[in-house]
C-alpha cells in the first residue's frame, strides 16, 4: 500500500476542510491583533506588548515556549486516539502563528492565510498518521482507542472529588454514593418508553445520569456558600471581581469592541463540535466520549468544564482586555446539544454574544457565590486528576493488548521516568504517548524477528 499525504489531503471532506480553515485563520488573525488567545497563561502578556512594556519578539518567543510542548505532547497524542482534533492542537498553534506574524496589515492577512493552512494541514496530517499506522505489520490503531475506555466510566466521579477538595472527605463520600446509586439505578431501569401510538423506548446512559446527579449535588453544595456579611451599621464591602471590573472597564470595552469577530468564532466552533462534523473536542474526556458516540455524556462533561472556566476566562479577560477564541467553552455545549450545524452556529453565536455582553455582570455575580467561584478551580483540578489515573490505566490496558507483558513495563517505565525529567510531559498525556511508543516498539520487534 502506497502512502501519499496529498492523496489524504484531497480525500478530506471539503466542508470540514473549509470549516477548520476558517476557524484556524480567524483565530490566528485575532491572536495577531491581541483580540483573543487560547492559552490562559499567554493572555496576561498581551497587554504588556500592547502598552509597550514587551517587544513583539519576546512575546513571540514566549508564546512558542508556552504552546509548542502542549501541541506536540498533549494535543496531538489525544487527537490520534479518536481521531478528533483536540482544540488545543488547533488554537495553541494559531496563537503562535498570529503572534509571530508582524503587527501590521500585511502580518494580519498573512496570519489568516497561515492559520487556515495550519488547520487543514492538521486535519490531513492526523488522517495521514492514522493511515500510516494502519499500514504497519502490527496494526495497533484499534488497540490505541482502548486508552480512553476507563474515561467512559470514570468521568462521573469528578464531582465527588470536587466536593471532597472543597468541603471535605466525608461530603465527597456522600456525593460518590449518590453517583453510584444513580449509575446502578439507571442500569437497572435500562430504558424508558413514552406513550402514544408508537412507543419509542429511549435507552438511558448510566454514565450520563450518574454524572448529572453528581453535578447537581456538587452545585447544591457550592450555591449554599455565601460571602461573609458586613458588620451591623457598616456598608457592604465590594467583592474582588466588582473592584476588578471598576479598575479595568476600558479593557472590557476593548473586548466588546471586537464582539462580532468573537461571535463568528463562537458560532463556527459550535458547528465543528457537532457530532455530524466531529471536528473539534473541548477536552480529552469529551473527545473520548465523542469517539464512542456518547453525545449526551460528552455534552454534560463539556458543560461542567465550561462552568469551571467561567472564573478563569472571565477574570483574565477583564484584567487584560483579551478574550479566548472559544470563550468560556459553552459553545462546545451548544454544538453537542444538536446535530444541526445551522442551529449550532446560531446557538454558538448567541452564547458568545451573551458571554461578552454580560462579562462584567457575570464577574460581579460570582462575588455573591464564592462557592461557585472556588468550584471552578476545583473542577479543573479534579478532572485533571481523574484523567491522569484513567489514562494511565487505559494506556496500560491498550499497551498490554499490543505487546502482552512488556506493554505494562514500558508504560510504567515512561510514567515514572517522566517524573524525574527536568522538563516532564503533562502526566495525563503519558498514557496515549506511551501506547504509541509501545505500538512502534511492537513493529520494531516484529521486523527484527524477535516475535
Amino acid at each position: 500500500m502506497e502512502f501519499d499525504f496529498f492523496a489524504r489531503l484531497v480525500a478530506i471532506d471539503p466542508a470540514k476542510a473549509a470549516l477548520i480553515a476558517i476557524i484556524g485563520g480567524l483565530s490566528a488573525m485575532m491572536a495577531n491583533r491581541g483580540i483573543a488567545v487560547f492559552h490562559d497563561g499567554l493572555r496576561p502578556l498581551i497587554p504588556e506588548y500592547l502598552e509597550g512594556r514587551m517587544s513583539r519578539k519576546a512575546l513571540g518567543a514566549t508564546s512558542f515556549a508556552l504552546s509548542f510542548g502542549l501541541v506536540i505532547g498533549f494535543g496531538i497524542p489525544f487527537s490520534l486516539t479518536a481521531p478528533i482534533i483536540l482544540v488545543h492542537s488547533l488554537l495553541l498553534g494559531t496563537d503562535v502563528i498570529g503572534i509571530w506574524c508582524s503587527d501590521n496589515r500585511r502580518g494580519f492577512l498573512l496570519s489568516g492565510v497561515i492559520g487556515a493552512i495550519y488547520g487543514v494541514a492538521l486535519l490531513a496530517g492526523l488522517r495521514s498518521i492514522v493511515d500510516l499506522f494502519n499500514m504497519l505489520p502490527v496494526n495497533f490503531m484499534s488497540n490505541l482507542s482502548k486508552v480512553g475506555d476507563p474515561i467512559i466510566v470514570c468521568f462521573a466521579l469528578f464531582p465527588a472529588l470536587v466536593v471532597g477538595y472543597q468541603y471535605g472527605y466525608k461530603k465527597g463520600i456522600w456525593v460518590l454514593i449518590a453517583t453510584l446509586i444513580g449509575y446502578l439505578g439507571t442500569q437497572a431501569i435500562g430504558s424508558v418508553s413514552f406513550g402514544g401510538r408508537i412507543e419509542k423506548p429511549v435507552k438511558l446512559d448510566p454514565n450520563g445520569i450518574a454524572l448529572l446527579l453528581a453535578m447537581i449535588a456538587m452545585f447544591w453544595f457550592a450555591m449554599r456558600e455565601r460571602p461573609a456579611s458586613a458588620g451591623e451599621g457598616q456598608p457592604a464591602a465590594k467583592g474582588a471581581n466588582e473592584v476588578l471590573v471598576g479598575l479595568f472597564s476600558s479593557r472590557i470595552e476593548r473586548i466588546q469592541k471586537n464582539i462580532w469577530l468573537l461571535v463568528l468564532s463562537g458560532g463556527l466552533t459550535a458547528v465543528a463540535a457537532t457530532m455530524s462534523f466531529s471536528l473539534l473536542a473541548e477536552g480529552p474526556v469529551s473527545l473520548q466520549l465523542m469517539a464512542q458516540d456518547e453525545q449526551t455524556s460528552a455534552m454534560l462533561v463539556s458543560l461542567a468544564r465550561a462552568i469551571s472556566f467561567i472564573p478563569l476566562v472571565g477574570t483574565t479577560a477583564i484584567a487584560t482586555g483579551v478574550y479566548s477564541p472559544d470563550g468560556m467553552k459553552f459553545v462546545f455545549v451548544a454544538g453537542l446539544a444538536t446535530n444541526n450545524p445551522w442551529i449550532a452556529f446560531i446557538a454558538g453565536c448567541v452564547i458568545m454574544f451573551m458571554e461578552i455582553k454580560l462579562l462584567a455582570r457575570i464577574a460581579i455575580w460570582l462575588d455573591k457565590y464564592p462557592g461557585v467561584k472556588a468550584c471552578g478551580d476545583h473542577i479543573r483540578t479534579a478532572i485533571t486528576r481523574m484523567l491522569e489515573v484513567s489514562l494511565l490505566v487505559g494506556g496500560m490496558i491498550a499497551s498490554n493488548a499490543i505487546l502482552p507483558g512488556m506493554g505494562f513495563m514500558v508504560v510504567a517505565g515512561i510514567y515514572l521516568l517522566n517524573r524525574t525529567s527536568r522538563r516532564p510531559l503533562v502526566e495525563m498525556a503519558i498514557g496515549p504517548i506511551a501506547t504509541i511508543v509501545v505500538g512502534i516498539l511492537a513493529n520494531v520487534i516484529y521486523l527484527v524477528g524477535l516475535r
